[in-house]
């Protein structure tokens, strides 16, 4: 059987394989964002399933095992007052994650439509929403979290809202570039033609087709969020101890770096193995969702 015949249709039509089937397909072909994928599934299950998995309660300490080297029973070694590092690392993800997606949720939240409609009015609203996202986006992106995370105060919740806040000009500027290239496209002035309102014209025609791009960066966002959630955690602005966050086992790691070097190569290691995977990842999605390919 030749190949036209095997890839044609009873009908005689040759089969077409949809964009989203030709898209996970290019992410496949790609080893890095493969890996990324399969670390950032098992960074995802050992924060769901920490209770079963971590190997002691990360809040119990234990006075005969303070700054333990790893060893068969304590695999990352115990901290200065005794906790297991492993389990605390376990836990840690679930803030970690929790950060990094609940503050890109935020972004994305406010962001986008905002975009949208700054791009879809024009005018005076786009001038004031671009002005106002221009002056966010001269502060230095940690320097605002950090500033708008003391405002509010030190806790996880209040890091996440300052980092979302943070956020948010990226996709607003994202957003609205484009819906200011797809509005000038056919299937929206038809759109509007036949009568459609702004509001069934960027929800139901717009938004579908901005979204590959809107998911590649909010990928991309997660890793930046999670350095932003380590840092401020790190300056006592984000998860509070004894709850276990990277960020503050490396703060505590600071003070014990020559007597006790695995309290900080652990927590830092934990970091570096998930924005590489989120940035992996989202490089490799941005590749297979290219609508030039």
């Amino acid at each position: 059987m030749s190949v036209a015949a095997a890839d044609a249709a009873p009908g005689g039509n040759r089969r077409i394989d949809s964009p989203g089937r030709l898209a996970f397909r290019a992410l496949l072909s790609r080893p890095t964002a493969v890996f990324g994928g399969v670390v950032l599934i098992g960074v995802i299950g050992l924060a769901l399933f920490a209770p079963w998995i971590a190997p002691y309660d990360p809040l119990a300490t234990s006075w005969s095992l303070v700054r333990k080297a790893p060893s068969a029973a304590h695999w990352f070694g115990t901290d200065e007052v005794g906790r297991d590092l492993l389990s605390r690392i376990i836990w840690g993800a679930r803030a970690s994650l929790s950060a990094g997606v609940i503050a890109v949720a935020i972004a994305v939240g406010v962001g986008v439509p905002t975009g949208m409609v700054a791009g879809y009015v024009g005018g005076w609203t786009d001038a004031l929403i671009s002005r106002l996202t221009d002056a966010m986006l001269a502060i230095p992106f940690l320097i605002l979290a950090i500033a708008l995370a003391a405002f509010l105060g030190p806790s996880l919740g209040n890091a996440m809202i300052a980092i979302g806040v943070t956020a948010t000009p990226i996709f607003v500027r994202l957003a609205r570039g484009q819906v200011l290239a797809a509005r000038a496209e056919d299937y929206v002035e038809a759109a509007r033609a036949v009568g459609n309102p702004p509001i069934r014209i960027l929800m139901r025609h717009i938004l579908p087709n901005i979204l590959p791009p809107v998911m590649v960066q909010a990928t991309l966002a997660v890793a930046a969020a999670i350095i932003a959630e380590a840092s401020l955690s790190f300056l006592g602005l984000g998860q509070q101890p004894p709850a276990p966050s990277w960020g503050s086992m490396l703060n505590t790691a600071q003070r014990f770096l020559t007597q006790a070097p695995w309290m900080a190569i652990f927590p830092g290691l934990a970091i570096f193995l998930t924005v590489l995977a989120f940035n992996l990842f989202g490089d490799g999605l941005r590749d297979a969702m290219d609508p030039r390919r």
